[in-house]
């Protein structure tokens, strides 16, 4: 509703609530790492590789960059689990549009080592071009190496030769150390590239290990973590270093173990994935304090939560979320989790906050540990097809506020505030006089209440399970703000205009009052808006969301610099991104999301996407006239507040059109279950000892596949004997990660399938299962002569090692087979996966007779296979493989988002490895699920070309097999994009 001055006069009497962005002050002076301090003022320039040295020190309020306070507002992203290069950059860019200033990744060991000795930074596994990226898109990235990194892939990141290796992992072991420190130099060599401390890249951080909780107090824990300090230091890193103390014990604080005689090089952190179904917890400085207090156990160094839950993982069935899967996580922890959890660290002065995850992705191939399947979506703010989702709205307003407004970089805790209804938090910068409250709702009704602050008392309305931010004695700009019942979102300057943002949920009335003595020139950009002046303030009135933004220009009064209030809910405030250029910060409104930005004399450049019809609208440096979108010039006006406007609206996404999959052709593999197949190539399996952790039977060889060599996907066996006269049963004991399954045959014959049980709520963490299968042998198959036990295991994946008990070494595929009935000497053969892809990698190819022989992979020819058709009902025991190609003509300026889509009768025991174009996409199991539904990234999927999909289908036998529906989903499109290079 729009309000004339006249009726909205009666707001002069309003309780009143200071706010104000901008801080006062300069930077201070720099430091190596710890030591001095800086008041209250402008944070950091963007980061970018300048070539200019840099300093990074901190005091206990935040981060000190060249003397200037930064507060780390950070997202995680895994390389490895995006396997197109192309769409980091895609992914990175969202983030910084979003409101994050950093990006923390993980690097796993065992994506970039297929053998000892054997490194591959290449295509994929680029991490010299990642971190180019990120300084590019102006990031700073937190890295985080290990070795161990948990991560929930498999081994916890350990690359599967190591399982197969003396010495105990996580330990100051000798033999250990030398495989960490040969990873370590490998990394580092790159990692050193591109320090921020050197003007070659924007690495801030850099953390070792990885929740280490196994041996903080012991001898061994302390020169473990001490060798890892030491190396890192002596190749070159210079940036501070810190470990993520695994549920805030405490653990690994400064002065915890030797690093040297180094000072002030080492921050305390620790992770937190609090429940959506409690009460949100005080980890910071101001919480309840202590050793196991979380922030408190470090007092001298800034609050630092390296991972803090935004979302969480799934495990194969789907327990953890009833079987609702990513959407539920995303559903729990949605936007309202965001502002009252996050909120709350703010106001404990946690100054570094990373999210985990931003975006999870894939884990594509073997890479997934045990406890989860193939999507690691983990109910992100950036969904796993790259899709930005609702949860974003509080990550975007949080981070550019504390982008833009430095005064929450230095907050103390200030005196308590009470509110009938609401948690308050209430914080101060003394430096400026900022006053900051943070309201929260813990109930599930909403709450009026009148919130006291040093202003008077505010009328304040707090959703159920939601939180609100509010502040006094900030400045906006040249002006300073008396009250405004919105939340604020970014100042900045742009031409010669201040401009604020303030937000708030939608339907909201927006109640604002400025302080000015003069009586201001006041203009109503759009007719929502209202205003008043009376006795010395201008009250602004504006409902949040109902026609997008609302526009209030304040002139004169108390300055000659124009001030413009722009008021927006959720929804319209992600569409508003600042940018700042060379020639001065832009202020860009409409799109779905803006990359990049330049300003070239008059012509403002910008790039970004739509998802729908959508104008646009620029506020920059004075003498803009031009604007290009995308490459294309756009028609513009100049309005009031000193913007370019498109004239109309820019089109939103063509039709993206998917074809129907067809022209399937199958091939029935196993020939390894013949009693003639030549298996002489084969390795023997005779060893007699073992570094497993999994005891080797008395009297029978070492069976386990790693220790031949064999350390991903499916594995097969072959044990020959004389004479099965007597045999009755044969018991097959085996060991697996979750949802591991084996298949046996005699002489051909099936002797049948088992596999291990879906986890429930109280085993999600379960990562090895042991079991024995045990199989009657027919009458008929009893005989004198030669006969051939045949047995595939598929092995799943290796443990994770998180108490540092070498479990990533249990053993993975037959571990002792014994007969009833007799006692056959067997002579035993091992096949697993081949030598390592030179793309893919060494997580891509199991050990399937159709991924021995290039099955998958584009280049077969398959015309001599059987034509079929789905959906498919048939009994078999094994493995058949059914191939097809398909072309997309998606056009070149869209970027689509697909994946494929299973579904079948729920009660039919398959499963099925998913090739796209030779690259395993992940593997469905369509009696367990959750997921359906499997992401194909750009780069690996030709989006406007041909592609080769082929399907690796194992069959249980126990009931009728798929595969029922085998189709394309189109999970997101937009008009944008990145350019993408195949891989």
């Amino acid at each position: 509703m729009a309000l004339s001055r006249r009726s909205f006069s009666a707001l002069a009497g309003s309780a009143a609530l200071g706010l104000a962005l901008g801080g006062s002050g300069g930077p201070g002076a720099p430091s190596a790492y710890a030591g001095g301090s800086a008041p209250t003022g402008p944070a950091p320039a963007a980061p970018r590789a300048d070539g200019a040295r840099h300093t990074i020190g901190y005091d206990r309020y935040s981060l000190l960059v060249d003397g200037r306070r930064l507060v780390v507002w950070s997202g995680e992203l895994h390389p490895f689990r995006l396997p197109s290069p192309s769409l980091w950059r895609d992914v990175l860019q969202k983030m910084r549009a979003h409101g994050y200033n950093t990006v923390s990744v993980y690097v796993a060991w065992n994506h970039h080592s297929p053998a000892p000795g054997r490194y591959d930074f290449s295509g994929v596994r680029d991490l010299d071009l990642f971190l180019r990226m990120a300084a590019e898109t102006g990031l700073y990235v937190i890295l985080r190496p290990g070795p161990y990194i948990n991560a929930e892939v498999d081994g916890g990141g350990f690359p599967g030769w190591l399982t197969a290796t003396k010495g105990t992992a996580r330990t100051d072991d000798p033999t250990y150390l030398s495989h960490v420190d040969e990873w370590l130099t490998q990394v580092n060599r790159i990692a050193r590239r591109h320090l921020f401390t050197r003007g070659t890249g924007t690495v801030l951080l850099y953390q070792i290990e990885n929740e280490y909780d196994a041996h903080p107090a012991d001898a061994t824990g302390r020169a473990y973590m001490s060798h890892l300090y030491k190396k890192v230091r002596a190749d070159g890193i210079d940036v501070p270093l810190f470990h993520n103390d695994k549920g805030r014990n405490g653990y690994w604080t400064p002065g915890s173990f030797d690093t040297g005689g180094e000072k002030g090089g080492w921050l305390y952190g620790f992770d937190g994935y609090p429940s959506p179904f409690k009460t949100p917890p005080d980890w910071g400085h101001f919480g309840p304090g202590g050793p196991k207090g979380g922030a408190t156990a470090s007092p001298s160094t800034p609050g630092f939560v390296p991972e803090f839950g935004g979302g969480w993982f799934d495990p194969w069935g789907g327990a953890e979320f009833d079987g609702k899967g990513y959407a539920e996580s995303r559903r729990t922890r949605d936007a309202a989790y965001e502002r009252r959890f996050y909120l709350t660290n703010l106001a404990n002065g946690l100054t570094l906050h990373n999210v985990y995850m931003t975006f999870g992705g894939t884990s594509w191939g073997w890479l997934p540990a045990p406890v989860v399947y193939t999507s690691y979506d983990y109910g992100a703010a950036i969904d796993e097809a790259r899709n930005v989702t609702d949860k974003i709205a509080p990550m975007h307003q949080l981070g550019h506020l504390l982008q833009r407004v430095p005064d929450f970089a230095k907050l103390d805790r200030a005196p308590d505030v009470r509110a009938e209804g609401l948690k308050v938090y209430h914080l101060a910068n003394q430096d400026t006089g900022a006053q900051v409250y943070i309201a929260r709702n813990d109930g599930t009704e909403e709450v009026t209440t009148d919130l006291p602050t040093d202003a008077g008392k505010l009328r304040v309305t707090v959703p159920g399970k939601d939180a609100r931010l509010l502040t006094t004695g900030l400045r906006l700009g040249r002006r300073r703000l008396k009250y405004s019942t919105a939340s604020p979102m970014l100042c900045l300057t742009t031409g010669r205009q201040d401009i604020a943002v303030f937000t708030g949920p939608r339907g909201q009335m927006a109640e604002l009052v400025l302080e000015s003595r003069a009586e201001p020139s006041v203009q109503r950009l759009d007719p929502e808006g209202g205003w008043a002046y009376d006795r010395g303030e201008l009250h602004v009135n504006a409902p949040l969301g109902e026609e997008g933004l609302t526009r209030m220009l304040v002139q004169k009064g108390d300055s000659d610099t124009p001030l413009l209030l722009l008021f927006a809910d959720d929804a319209t405030a992600v569409r508003l991104f600042p940018y700042d250029t060379p020639s001065g910060t832009l202020l860009v409104y409409g799109p779905a999301l803006l990359r990049h930005a330049e300003v070239h004399g008059s012509e403002v450049r910008l790039t970004g996407d739509l998802k729908e019809s959508a104008g646009l609208e620029v506020w920059g440096p004075r003498g803009i006239d031009t604007l290009v979108w995308n490459g294309r010039r756009v028609t513009t006006r100049v309005t009031l507040s000193g913007s370019l406007m498109t004239r109309g609206s820019l089109p939103g996404v063509p039709e993206v059109r998917l074809p129907r999959l067809g022209g399937w052709r199958m091939r029935r593999e196993n020939p390894e279950a013949g009693p003639g197949f030549d298996d002489s190539s084969w390795k023997k399996a005779d060893k007699t000892s073992s570094f497993s952790t999994t005891a080797v039977p008395e009297g029978q060889p070492v069976l386990f596949a790693d220790d031949y060599g064999f350390h991903y996907g499916d594995v097969w066996y072959r044990g020959t004997f004389t004479d099965s006269t007597a045999i009755e049963e044969v018991a097959l004991a085996y060991s697996t990660g979750t949802q591991g399954l084996l298949m046996a045959w005699l002489d051909g014959e099936p002797l049948g399938t088992h596999r291990m049980p879906v986890p429930d709520k109280k085993t999600v963490r379960q990562g090895s299962w042991a079991d024995t299968a045990v199989f009657p042998v027919r009458e008929r198959l009893r005989s004198p002569g030669r006969h051939v036990l045949s047995v595939l295991v598929r092995r799943m994946q290796h443990d994770q090692d998180g108490k540092a008990l070498d479990t990533h070494k249990v053993a993975r595929g037959l571990t002792a087979v014994t007969f009833k009935g007799g006692a056959p000497k067997v002579r035993w053969r091992i096949q697993g996966e081949g030598p390592a892809d030179p793309v893919r990698g060494p997580l891509n190819n199991g050990g399937l007779y159709g991924e021995r022989h290039g099955w998958h992979l584009p280049g077969f020819r398959d015309r001599d296979w059987e034509k079929a058709e789905f959906p498919r009902a048939e009994r078999y025991q094994g493995v058949t493989w059914y191939r097809t190609t398909f072309r997309l003509s998606v056009p070149a300026d869209v970027d689509a988002s697909i994946g494929l889509t299973l579904d079948d009768d729920p009660y039919r025991a398959y499963r099925a490895q998913l090739f796209l174009n030779g690259w395993n996409m992940g593997q469905y199991i369509n009696n367990v699920g959750p997921q359906h539904t499997f992401v194909l990234p750009n780069g690996i999927l030709r989006t406007r070309g041909t592609n080769t999909l082929a399907l690796a289908v194992l069959s249980e036998f126990t009931t009728l097999s798929g595969p029922g529906s085998v189709r394309l989903t189109l999970l997101g499109a937009a008009s944008g994009g990145v350019p993408v290079t195949p891989v």
